[in-house]
C-alpha cells in the first residue's frame, strides 16, 4: 500500500498497475462490483493514487478496452504469415484470437458486461461506442496488414469491411461463451474466412516505369 515517505510511483506505472487491477476485479467480481475503491484496493494502492492517474472511472475502463484490444491484435497480427492467401491469413487470425478467448474467457465475457453494463449507467454512457470504435479501428489495421500480405485489395471500404468481421466475431464469441462448443465455432470461423476472403481481389500490379529510349547515333 502507498503512503507517506514511500517512492512516488511514475504515472504510467500506476495506471498499468490500476488497469491490471480493474481487470483482475472484472475478471473475478463482474463489472458492477469494479467500482474506485475495489480497484485501488485490488492494486494495494491508496484511492487518491486513483484521482493522480486518471480523470475517471471512465477514462480508466476505455484504457482498460484500449489495453485488450492492443494484445488481440497483437496475438492476431502475429498468426498473420507474409506470402499466404488471404482466406488462410484471415483463418489464422480468427483461430489466433479465438485460441486467447478459450484461454481466458472470463476477459472476453466482462468486454461484454463492460458494453451492456455501460449501456445502463449513465456515467459510461461513452464507453459502448468507444469500445466499438476501438474494435473496428484494429480489424482495420488487421485487413488492411493481411491484404498487403497477401497481395489483395478489398472491393469495399475496409472500414465496412472491419464492421462483418466484428459482427460475426461477436456472434461466435457469444455462442461460444454460451455453449463451450469448438467444432460449432471452428465451422463459424470457416464460414467467416469465405465470407471476408470473396470481398478480396488481387491487386493490379504498380506500372512499370517507362525504359529510357536509347539515344540515336
Amino acid at each position: 500500500m502507498e503512503g507517506p515517505g514511500m517512492t512516488r510511483v511514475p504515472s504510467d506505472e500506476r495506471r498499468a498497475a490500476l488497469i491490471q487491477a480493474a481487470l483482475a476485479v472484472i475478471d473475478r467480481d463482474g463489472v458492477s462490483a469494479a467500482t474506485t475503491r475495489a480497484i485501488v484496493a485490488e492494486a494495494g494502492m491508496s484511492l487518491a493514487s486513483f484521482h493522480y492517474a486518471f480523470r475517471s472511472r471512465d477514462e480508466m475502463m476505455r484504457e482498460l478496452i484500449a489495453f485488450v484490444v492492443a494484445n488481440e491484435k497483437r496475438v492476431t497480427l502475429a498468426a498473420v504469415a507474409p506470402g499466404t492467401d488471404i482466406r488462410t491469413a484471415v483463418r489464422a487470425g480468427l483461430q489466433a484470437y479465438f485460441d486467447l478467448l478459450v484461454e481466458n474467457p472470463q476477459r472476453e465475457q466482462a468486454l461484454f458486461e463492460l458494453m451492456n453494463y455501460s449501456l445502463r449507467t449513465p456515467e459510461l454512457d461513452a464507453v459502448p461506442a468507444a469500445q466499438y470504435a476501438s474494435y473496428f479501428a484494429a480489424a482495420g489495421e488487421l485487413l488492411e496488414y493481411g491484404a498487403l500480405a497477401t497481395g489483395v485489395t478489398w472491393s469495399r471500404p475496409v472500414q465496412e469491411v472491419a464492421r462483418i468481421l466484428i459482427a460475426i466475431n461477436d456472434g461466435y464469441t457469444l455462442a461460444w461463451l454460451a455453449d463451450r462448443d469448438a467444432v460449432a465455432a471452428g465451422r463459424l470461423m470457416d464460414f467467416a474466412a469465405d465470407t471476408i476472403a470473396a470481398l478480396a481481389r488481387p491487386a493490379r500490379p504498380s506500372p512499370r516505369p517507362a525504359t529510357p529510349q536509347e539515344p540515336q547515333p
